[in-house]
């Protein structure tokens, strides 16, 4: 593959962290959650492990000893914690007496954020990586590869070497192009009926005595972590599930990349009794720029009291109103949702890319995602229709 070195490694430890974030940072997408520091906390906590079915490898293609394409490949047994559904996919290959595990994933773990996957120097170095990807899924005898949540330059790649798209649909707020003045000029961009809603839900919170503080960074204490994992842990338990993550990856967190974290606490009569995490960092680039624009990143919550409306309070609307007084383009309130949109965070669709080695189950699955596409834009455009914002300036 012309000149190109190479390397498949099996721990982020084998990896020199300043040339990944080096090349992560010259993306056009590089979120925090590809950083070197967060892939390892999720490998050396063992969230993301062989343990837990999430056995890594990483590809790198290297040239005069530089380091100039990679990418973090999963290969796993199941399809927990990813949050683009293909259990239909691997029923089907049961039904006909195939396996459909193991199979490849290039994401982040528990994370549906999108963002860049195949890190890339450039464009060539970027086709011959996902070039190298599809061999590498031939000779390990995986079904599939599946790349999830990608960035716009990981499409244009994907589509120049023949692979499956598909869509799903999010849910992100955008500060308008000046930045909002204040949370009350954010408020009059939506519909009366929209405004009165929000201001209703705020006053319940403010009205069962709820007050909020916030840290950022390294001001977030330890106690602080201690109290959110309460929380967190608290909220898979009571939905019947453990937590994907343990209490060693915040303390990794809090110690490599607290920069990256906003932690919004509810407290009453003195008390901590609820709160959100945060992260903070570069996302896309908005059009026609090269450089990314900062993001908020919607990703924790939990609670050890039942307030009406707190969870909108502290998931949405201190989020919000951080995100318009620090100048911040967007924020991401994460997978599925449609309650988010009465909350002026509007729908968008995100990409993720699909090799199928068997090429028979590769034409059902791309007949599939022909019909699913269709259904996709049926939803956009109802979802759309009942966007939350004015119709024009000076009208209800």
């Amino acid at each position: 593959m012309d000149d190109y070195v190479i390397r498949v490694l099996t721990a982020p430890s084998e990896v020199d962290a300043a040339d990944w974030d080096k090349l992560l940072q010259s993306q056009a997408s590089p979120t925090p959650f590809m950083r070197h520091a967060y892939l390892s906390a999720l490998f050396d906590s063992g969230c993301a492990s062989r343990a837990t079915g999430w056995d890594l490898r990483i590809v790198m293609l290297e040239q005069d000893h530089a380091l100039v394409a990679a990418a973090v490949v999963y290969l796993k047994d199941h399809s927990m914690g990813e949050y683009v559904f293909d259990w239909a996919w691997a029923n089907a290959y049961q039904q006909h007496g195939l396996d459909y595990y193991p199979k490849g994933v290039v994401a982040v773990p528990f994370t549906p954020v999108p963002g860049s996957r195949l890190l890339a120097r450039d464009t060539k170095a970027r086709v011959a990586l996902l070039q190298a990807l599809v061999q590498f899924g031939q000779a390990w005898g995986l079904s599939s590869f599946h790349f999830l949540f990608t960035a716009d330059a990981d499409v244009a790649a994907a589509k120049q070497a023949g692979l499956l798209l598909r869509h799903t649909v999010q849910f992100h707020w955008t500060n308008a192009a000046e930045g909002y003045t204040g949370f009350e000029a954010f408020l009059a961009t939506l519909s009366q009926e929209k405004r009165k809603k929000i201001r209703q839900e705020r006053r319940k919170v403010q009205e069962a005595g709820v007050t909020f503080r916030h840290a950022l960074g390294a001001t977030i204490s330890a106690e602080d972590w201690a109290f959110f994992y309460r929380c967190y842990e608290r909220t898979y338990l009571e939905h019947g599930n453990a937590p994907y993550l343990t209490p060693d990856f915040f303390v990794r967190m809090a110690h490599a990349m607290p920069e990256n974290w906003l932690l919004f606490v509810a407290e009453r009569e003195g008390r901590p009794i609820a709160c959100s995490l945060i992260a903070v960092g570069p996302g896309e680039a908005p059009n026609g720029q090269d450089k990314p624009s900062q993001v908020a990143y919607g990703r924790y919550w939990g609670a050890l009291e039942r307030v009406d409306c707190l969870h909108f309070e502290a998931c949405y609307y201190q989020p919000l109103e951080w995100c318009i007084a620090q100048g911040y383009q967007r924020f991401e309130g994460g997978a599925q949702g449609e309650h988010k949109m009465a909350r002026a965070l509007l729908p968008v669709k995100t990409t993720s890319i699909h090799w199928i080695a068997h090429p028979e189950f590769r034409r059902a699955i791309a007949n599939f995602l022909n019909r699913e596409e269709q259904g996709i834009s049926n939803y956009m455009e109802a979802l759309q229709s009942r966007s939350p914002l004015r119709a024009s300036p000076g009208k209800e």
